[in-house]
Parts: C-alpha cells; sequence; structure tokens
C-alpha cells in the first residue's frame, strides 16, 4: 500500500490558501465513503502520523448500523485505527459554498488493525499485486451510468426525473439522443470542469435507456488508480448534481417500468512494458493473445455466481435482471455482442479486452474489480475454456441463468472456498456479516408492496 507523501499537503496548501475544509474519507465495503470534516491546520498531522479512525466506520451497514458479527465492534472495543492518505486524491471540490477539499484515506497495513482487513482497497491491492507477480500489469476502466433526478418527489412521493433547463422534464426514453445532453448542459458544464480540476478524465456523454439517465465513461489506465478515478467521479458526479438542486442516483432499478443502471467494467492484462497481453482478432482465438482471452474468460465465467454479491451487491440489484433489457441474465460470453455478460469488443486488435456487463451501479467499484481480476487470474492458472461464444440473441440461447435472489448470492459467497482463498476469509467475515444483517434486516421491513398485495386479500 502507498500512501502520499507530506510534501503533497504542503504544495496543495500552498497553491490553495483559500481552503478552509476538508472531507476526510474512505470508502466502506457498501461503497459509501464515510468520515470527518477537518479544518485547515488539521490537514498535515493526517499525513504525517494518519488519523485515527473507529473500527466500526468498516463494518456497518449500509444504512449506517453497527454489525456486530463483524468482529469490530464489542470485541475490540471499537478501537482507533490509522488510516493515511491516498496519493493524488487531494482535490478540490468547486461546487462547494465553503472553500473545501476531499482527502480519501485507506487504512494502514499494521496500524490500521483490525479494521484494515475489511478495506475494500486493501482487496483491490492485494488481486493487483498477485497478477503482477505473474507478469500481467491488469488494466481498467469504468463505464457508470445514474439518474439525475429532481430532489423534490412527485404528489404521490415518488422520485420523478429532474428538470431540463427549458423546465420541462423529460418524459420519453431518447436513447443517444442529443437534445437530451444539450438539456444537461449546465450541469455537464460544471461535471467536466470538476472532472478536470480533480484529474478525472471523463470522456463520452451518453443519453441512455430512460428519462434522465446518463452514462459518462472514464478513460482505461492501470487498475487501481481506474477504480480509485471510478470512486470519486461517483462522489463528485453527487457533488454537482445536488448543486444543480438534482439528486444523482446510482441505484441499480429506481423504476420498475425503466432501464436499470449499470457499472460496465472494462479489463485486460499488459506486460512490465505496457504492450497488451490481450491483443490480437476478436475471431483469432488460436494464438497467444486469444489463448490468454479465453483462459480469463474462462475464469471469469467459472467464478462467476461465487461473486455475484460483489457486482450486485443489494436487495434492489436483483431487480435489474430482465430478459432484453440489456442487463445479462446469464453466464455468456460472446464478441461485440450485447447481450451477454461478458463482451469482447469489436475494434483495433490493440484495444482488445473483456467488457464485464454484470455488475450495477450500486456496486462498490474496488470489490467488484477485485473479484473480476481473481478470477481471470484463476482461468489462467487453471487453462480454463470458457466455450464456445455465443452468436446472436444471447437471451433466447441461455442455458443457465444467474440467480435474481439476494439470499442465493449471499450464501454462494458464503460457501466458496475459492472465494475465501482468493479474496481473504478476514475480509469475508466481516463483509457476509454486513451483508447478512442487511438482508435480516429487509425481509423484515412491512412497507407499501406488503399493504397493496396482501392487507386485504390475504
Amino acid at each position: 500500500m502507498s500512501f502520499a507523501s507530506v510534501q503533497d499537503a504542503q504544495d496543495f496548501l500552498a497553491h490553495n490558501p483559500d481552503i478552509e475544509l476538508f472531507e476526510l474519507f474512505i470508502l466502506d465495503a457498501n461503497g459509501v465513503p464515510r468520515g470527518k470534516l477537518l479544518h485547515r491546520d488539521e490537514l498535515l498531522a493526517v499525513y504525517q502520523s494518519g488519523r485515527p479512525l473507529p473500527s466500526t466506520i468498516l463494518g456497518l451497514s449500509i444504512n449506517g448500523d453497527d454489525v456486530e458479527d463483524t468482529g469490530l465492534v464489542w470485541e475490540v472495543g471499537d478501537i482507533d485505527c490509522r488510516a493515511y492518505p491516498l496519493p493524488g486524491s487531494l482535490v478540490r471540490l468547486p461546487w462547494r459554498r465553503i472553500p473545501t477539499a476531499a482527502l480519501q484515506v485507506s487504512m494502514h497495513p499494521q496500524q490500521g488493525l483490525p479494521a484494515t482487513v475489511a478495506d475494500p482497497r486493501h482487496v483491490l491491492v492485494r488481486m493487483i499485486e498477485g497478477l503482477k507477480a505473474e507478469g500481467f500489469h491488469p488494466v481498467m476502466a469504468c463505464e457508470l451510468e445514474f439518474y439525475l433526478l429532481d430532489q423534490r418527489r412527485d404528489g404521490e412521493g415518488r422520485p420523478q426525473p429532474a428538470r431540463d433547463a427549458d423546465g420541462g422534464r423529460p418524459r420519453s426514453t431518447q436513447v443517444y439522443g442529443l437534445r437530451e445532453l444539450e438539456q444537461l448542459e449546465p450541469f455537464l458544464k460544471d461535471l467536466y470542469a470538476a472532472c478536470k480540476a480533480q484529474g478525472i478524465p471523463a470522456r463520452t456523454a451518453i443519453s441512455e435507456y430512460a428519462p434522465g439517465q446518463v452514462e459518462i465513461t472514464l478513460e482505461h489506465g492501470d487498475a487501481l488508480a481506474a477504480m480509485d478515478q471510478a470512486v470519486r467521479y461517483k462522489r463528485l458526479v453527487k457533488g454537482v448534481a445536488n448543486s444543480h438542486g438534482m439528486q444523482a442516483c446510482f441505484m441499480a432499478k429506481p423504476f420498475d417500468h425503466l432501464a436499470g443502471t449499470g457499472m460496465h467494467m472494462h479489463v485486460s492484462l499488459a506486460d512490465a512494458a505496457g504492450r497488451n497481453l490481450l491483443a490480437g482478432e476478436p475471431n483469432d482465438l488460436d494464438g497467444p493473445a486469444g489463448s490468454l482471452l479465453k483462459q480469463a474468460l474462462g475464469g471469469m465465467l467459472a467464478s462467476l455466481l461465487d461473486s455475484l454479491l460483489l457486482f450486485c451487491p443489494n436487495a434492489n440489484s436483483y431487480r435489474r435482471f430482465q430478459a432484453n433489457s440489456y442487463a445479462p441474465l446469464a453466464p455468456t460470453w460472446g464478441v461485440d455482442n450485447r447481450t451477454v455478460s461478458l463482451r469482447v469488443p469489436g475494434g483495433p486488435a490493440v484495444s482488445r479486452h473483456i467488457e464485464h456487463r454484470i455488475c450495477g451501479a450500486d456496486a462498490n467499484p474496488y470489490l467488484a474489480a477485485a473479484a473480476i481480476l481473481a478470477a481471470i487470474h484463476r482461468g489462467i492458472r487453471e487453462r480454463l475454456d470458457p466455450g464456445a461464444p455465443i452468436e446472436g440473441n444471447g437471451y433466447a440461447q441461455a442455458k443457465t441463468l444467474l440467480p435474481t435472489e439476494w439470499l442465493t448470492s449471499i450464501q454462494a459467497l458464503q460457501g466458496s472456498a475459492w472465494a475465501r482463498e482468493a479474496l481473504g476469509a478476514d475480509f469475508l467475515k466481516v463483509y457476509l456479516a454486513v451483508k447478512r444483517a442487511e438482508y435480516r434486516q429487509f425481509m423484515a421491513e412491512v412497507g407499501e408492496q406488503d399493504w397493496r398485495w396482501y392487507l386485504t386479500q390475504a
């Protein structure tokens, strides 16, 4: 684990004399940023000797409740664990009224114990180091979809699309619509400016498959740096949206009748000099590059059920899986085919990579990436064969379907010997304790749907 130098903080303070406050945050297993608001004169100490954070901060449910079974609460007395700043994470938050900057931290490998084992970034670092030790340098990128919603609910208390620049609301699905992007110009202008200020390589913007749904692609690069950027990008999108009177929603399926929101993960392997080891023609899979690509696909398919909870972590995540929705339903792969779970895009041979299309936008980028890379490593080590690629409609040809129920994925991860070895038993103890607690709480809650279905009929 590499942490930032004190000089980074000194240079930032010198170049940003107006900054008054710093948001110090760490990302928990659910992808929720948690931390503290610091004053300017507290910053240098964080770089010099770290910042103590309670052990429970990485063992909370998505609602912020302590989960006792994690072992991070009473057993350790909610002990302070030291976290240190990550390189490149000290950036301005240009949408804030009070001059404020953000600072991401991660637990120290020793001083951060026992919470270190629950830090999702550490899990990803271990997967990357394992691949690099065998000469494989993972390259990744994220495509994150999100909805722009009004901060106010409609007359029935339901979320609704945010107003366009002309004051109206988007009502129809205009995928790839240019007018829809034009109506978002004030938001997009500030978003791209904020991305530039924070060094986040935001590229193509697309109007997606539902009113108010947007996707902006991030450029590929070193896997750890790419996931760091994805984490900070989500916070940035939410902050800029809030400043425009909107709410950016990364929920996997916020509306039953509209498209879900996904996080497509693009991955390839390079050598130490940066050359793409998967480079080759997509339909020529007999050469060295094709064989390596097939092994990577074979590992990803073989490990898919065991790691599905990391791609689809919440009860709502499974509502996204519907036929003919561009969300995958089966452990399938294909070449330039958007009806499968693992797609090998076309294009120049040098750009050859795999697009993993399973994750919801609610997934933690660190954990999703860690599971993908662990599966690829498995495929290479065991020389796994993915079988023949799907041609045509992958939905119609699916022989085995992915689970569409949360508990099945929890049980699959819990019972996976491969996942315990690959991701770490200590991490899984914490993660599964959180997910089991959330499942029990979710299933115990009686709400509107129960009343509609059963109040008078049962």
